[in-house]
């Protein structure tokens, strides 16, 4: 009997279906995948709350993850101690110059250890910002205050004491930054996704040399933890120095929220065992560089579900250069920012724009404050400009819309002291200046920007918040993670 004759037809069919099939089964994994994959990304200016309301959400939902970052966060902590320093000091030059001239030493006084002379930060000047222009505080002979001809010895000691120690923020910044600079002269702290494995002495896993240098990257951060203990008194004399507290209440001085939480901690923080705390790990202040993504699993009505979380980086000029673009002017970035995450200039990020949700944060506090790269733009307009590219970009048209008016309690803070409304944003007009009425306002003109502009149509949900209250915070994303979670349900169809 022969055999049966090849068919190429039948073989080829095979193999076709047997594609087709893998194909199926790929489809169904991915679409699986999906359905439980929730991405949430968050957005808005340069410290509009970003990043606390991240870790407020790492908190809520996988608070065991920050435990365990803890310790990685120490030399953040030091680091915005010393930039707070370094303003105060540099506030002070201005407004009593006569402090710069070497003081005569003190019998008894401390020293501080050695630092290493290099990256030594420059204790610039410091501008204070008033309605729509820029005016340098000025020097002058005359001083108002009866007694501050009689504070120039003791100020002089406590700069001499603390200078050595802000001369170091430049060295802790390229530690923690792992090497990366900025163009322009900015000193701070810009850094990447995984920044922690820069810090963290007992990590298990290889540190390539960034720097150029085999030094374990803790040496700065170890100097600067013993130079604060040597110093401790001459801060917290320093910082509660009359000075110092009436540059604060004439406005004179500006420092970044934290400054006071970590200054009047000083004692706890500068412990020889000291771990921050989560109160600390909240209240630091710190750049990322491009797109963080945080994952982390949430269970909601028995089933889990893995959510993907993208901070993006709000300092453009960095987050510009980060990305090798080259300098691009603050107006462009707006947009060049939502085409780069709808995939128009990177494919690693196409998937960004079937996003889930957005969270849009605005800092409704920062109504006297202007953009530093632009010191004509007002940062409540900042906001609302780019909040405005964001409702007019279709890429990003179909993820729900979460707007977080926040820094509510620095905004009862600078109302009560007396600080109007009407003097930085002058059609405020004579409306009171009372908190009910501030907010309002400000939640009416966002509200407004997204009626106009948003041609998708879709709800906007508006939240009243302050990263910086744990129990409040943790309310709000309750109810914002119930809200993402209908959403992202419906758009696979199952609600």
């Amino acid at each position: 009997m022969g055999s049966k004759p090849y068919d190429r037809d039948t073989e080829a069919t095979q193999v076709s279906n047997a594609i087709d099939e893998e194909l199926r089964i790929e489809r169904e994994a991915r679409k699986k995948r999906s359905a439980r994959e929730v991405k949430v990304m968050l957005l808005g200016q340069a410290e509009s709350g970003k990043s606390t309301l991240q870790k407020q959400m790492q908190l809520f939902y996988a608070s065991q993850s920050l435990d365990r970052e803890k310790p990685s966060w120490k030399p953040i902590v030091y680091f915005n101690i010393l930039k707070a320093l370094r303003m105060i000091l540099g506030e002070l030059d201005i407004q009593y110059p006569a402090i710069t001239q070497s003081p005569s030493s003190t019998p008894g006084s401390p020293a501080s250890p050695e630092i290493p002379p290099s990256t030594a930060s420059s204790v610039g000047n410091v501008f204070s910002f008033t309605h729509n222009s820029v005016t340098h505080s000025s020097n002058s002979s005359h001083y108002s205050h009866p007694a501050e001809a009689s504070w120039f010895p003791e100020l002089q000691y406590l700069r001499s004491k603390v200078l050595p120690l802000v001369a170091s923020e430049d060295a802790l910044a390229s530690e923690l930054s792992g090497g990366i600079t900025v163009t322009g002269g900015r000193s701070g702290v810009y850094v990447r996704a995984g920044w922690q494995a820069l810090v963290t002495s007992n990590r298990a896993w290889p540190l390539p040399d960034i720097r150029g240098s085999a030094s374990r990257p803790t040496a700065v951060t170890n100097i600067v933890a013993k130079t604060l203990l040597a110093t401790q008194h001459e801060i917290i004399d320093l910082w509660r120095h009359p000075a110092v507290r009436n540059l604060i209440r004439s406005n004179k001085l500006y420092l970044e929220e934290s400054a006071a939480f970590f200054l009047d901690s000083i004692y706890r923080i500068t412990e020889p065992e000291y771990v921050p705390s989560i109160d600390d790990v909240l209240h630091v202040r710190v750049q990322t560089l491009g797109v963080t993504e945080h994952q982390f699993d949430v269970t909601i009505g028995g089933l889990q579900y893995h959510w993907l979380l993208y901070d993006v980086g709000g300092a453009p000029g960095v987050f510009l250069t980060a990305t090798g673009l080259g300098p691009v002017l603050r107006r462009r970035y707006i947009t060049f920012t939502f085409d780069f995450l709808g995939g128009r200039q990177l494919t690693d990020f196409d998937h960004l724009f079937i996003a889930t949700a957005i969270i849009f944060l605005a800092p409704i506090s920062a109504f006297d404050q202007y953009l530093e790269e632009d010191p004509r733009t007002n940062r409540i307009d900042d906001s609302l400009q780019l909040f405005q590219t964001l409702c007019t970009n279709k890429l990003l048209s179909k993820a729900a819309l979460i707007l977080m008016l926040n820094k509510t309690d620095l905004l009862k803070q600078k109302l009560h002291a007396g600080i109007k409304v009407r003097k930085y944003i002058s059609s405020y007009g004579d409306r009171p200046n009372n908190y009910e009425e501030v907010s309002e306002y400000f939640r009416a003109h966002f509200i407004q920007v997204q009626k106009r502009k948003d041609s998708s149509n879709r709800s906007l949900y508006v939240h009243f918040t302050s990263m910086l209250d744990v129990k409040a915070t943790q309310a709000i994303i309750t109810n914002v993670g119930e809200g993402i979670m209908r959403q992202h349900l419906s758009s696979i169809g199952l609600a």
